[in-house]
């Protein structure tokens, strides 16, 4: 901490430097560096944020969530609600990258494309099964109908990218990655992308939205922290996502740098493996085999929730950029109950946990990725020494993202520190894509890591799905978050605060989507 601290002070004089010299001379390109990498250029194959970030350069969806999460009009310029169950949009004059005109056609492939495509590790599905017909008026007209008044159609929609369907027809994602296919309505297009390392964009002269801010834009991809602020210290990159929290105080302080933070919708949780009759990575205190699943009995998950310190991680390990939570959504969210407030009461966590048989405790492996949440190997340190002083004796597997998906798609864990950001900023997101019971059919579940299913909550969310009522579907919502709370389907644990730096001369939008894109930069006037 000390070390990068001397670095910022000695960068200053650097950035002073630059701060006087006139913006012009840089202003035509953009370099970001990214915390994560992206694991596809699909925009249709993974829905992972990084993916999501990196394809909302060159790819458009109908409608978009402005920074605060109103949704705006994208490639729809219009949209209206002809009956219950039926939605007409009619499309803006754009264009794909490639000149190609934006048609109705476009629309339809690519709301019927995430069903087809296989091994996807987290589906797109998710948004588009509740459309159950697509009609074609014109080129600039479509229309979409539901099997039941669906309030959500809008919000799922800002999820759903558009595709070129002549430059998608036939292609597997895999070949996404030698740039075929990457042809959108988005700001950027597409030049080269190289795994691991970097994407690199020019400006898309087709664009609908007008001239972009940026020539070139090229996202490096730098998970570690301490590279990735030295990289923006040093001059490689111009703006970075996610400013390491044991310097975010110097970076604050730093006149020759401009920073930006606001509260996102991303929580970050404990899975809980509570459906399967054996699970993996618990054993009894003395490491034998137990009989059965401890995270089966509520009692034992309650323990675990009560054992949690969340103040103390918010305050020692995250500098304030983590919100204490027992919620699934923010105060801002449908769906959020202002009674369920964190707890923490380690004494109550032990006289459950003897409840339950486990008077002694048992072991537990906990997992985590550990490049891809703020601090995310610390949070699950401090985690394993929360659960080992009431008696569950934890130890960390904290490996990096693409490892933990990989094998959390698998099965492979029992407990697993991980985050979502609700993306229709309502609480039916978090539950459909990860606590509801899993049914591909329906699209539900599709991240279900705990094996957690319930049907009443299932059915309460459905009901909310199908209720067109504000005020109706938000207590509808409410009764979720309150089910996920009593039954303790995951453990949530807080709220994180996205991050920004750049370098002088750069204006910063933040987001609460965490979706850094060159749209949120722009050369300061």
């Amino acid at each position: 901490m000390k070390k990068m601290g001397v670095n910022i002070a000695l960068r200053a004089a650097a950035f002073a430097v630059l701060a006087s010299l006139p913006a012009a001379g840089w202003a035509a390109d953009l370099k970001i560096g990214f915390s994560a990498p992206a694991t596809t250029l699909d925009p249709q194959f993974h829905n992972a944020s990084q993916n999501i970030a990196v394809s909302r350069n060159m790819f458009d969806t109908l409608v978009q969530m402005d920074p605060d999460s109103r949704i705006i009009p994208a490639l729809a310029e219009s949209w209206r609600v002809v009956d219950d169950t039926t939605w007409e949009f009619k499309l803006r004059p754009a264009k794909f990258s490639d000149g190609s005109p934006v048609t109705a056609e476009d629309v339809v492939w690519s709301i019927n494309r995430p069903a087809t495509i296989p091994n996807s590790p987290s589906s797109f599905g998710i948004y588009t099964r509740p459309i159950v017909e697509k009609k074609i008026i014109d080129d600039r007209t479509v229309q979409l109908k539901t099997a039941a008044p669906y309030p959500l159609l809008l919000a799922d929609l800002t999820n759903v990218f558009i595709v070129s369907k002549k430059a998608t027809e036939g292609l597997t994602s895999d070949k996404f990655l030698t740039g075929q296919g990457v042809v959108g309505s988005g700001p950027y297009k597409f030049k080269s992308y190289t795994p691991d390392d970097r994407v690199i964009m020019t400006a898309n002269e087709t664009y609908w939205g007008g001239k972009p801010a940026w020539d070139n834009v090229e996202i490096r991809f730098l998970p570690n922290d301490s590279a990735r602020l030295s990289a923006l210290l040093s001059g490689e990159v111009d703006v970075i996502e996610n400013i390491p929290t044991p310097d975010l105080e110097a970076v604050k302080n730093n006149k020759n740098l401009v920073v930006a933070e606001k509260m996102s919708h991303r929580l970050i949780f404990l899975f809980l493996d509570s459906g399967r009759d054996e699970t993996p990575g618990v054993t009894a205190a003395d490491g034998s085999p137990l009989k059965a699943n401890p995270f089966k009995d509520l009692r034992v998950r309650k323990a675990v929730n009560l054992a949690i310190d969340r103040e103390a991680i918010a305050s020692r390990l995250m500098q304030g950029l983590a919100f204490p939570t027992n919620n699934i959504v923010t105060e801002t969210m449908q769906g959020y109950v202002p009674a369920i407030k964190p707890a923490y009461d380690p004494e109550q966590a032990k006289k459950l946990l003897a409840e339950a048989g486990y008077d002694k405790g048992f072991r537990l492996v906990l997992a985590s990725p550990n490049n891809r949440l703020i601090n995310d190997a610390k949070v699950a340190q401090a985690l394993a020494q929360m659960l080992t002083r009431v008696g569950i004796r934890t130890s960390v597997d904290a490996v990096p993202f693409a490892v933990i998906n990989t094998r959390g798609n698998k099965g492979e864990f029992s407990s697993v520190m991980m985050g979502w950001g609700a993306q229709t900023a309502e609480a039916s997101s978090p539950i459909r894509a990860m606590i509801a019971c899993t049914n591909k059919e329906k699209g539900w579940g599709p991240v279900n890591w705990g094996n957690y299913c319930n049907p009443n909550l299932d059915a309460v969310t459905a009901k909310a799905l199908n209720t067109i009522d504000d005020a109706a579907r938000s207590k509808l919502l409410q009764e979720a978050t309150q089910i996920v709370h009593d039954d303790v389907a995951i453990v949530p644990l807080y709220f994180q605060a996205n991050t920004w730096a750049a370098k002088p001369g750069i204006t910063i939008t933040p987001r609460m989507d965490e979706r850094t894109s060159a749209l949120m930069f722009a050369p300061a006037k």
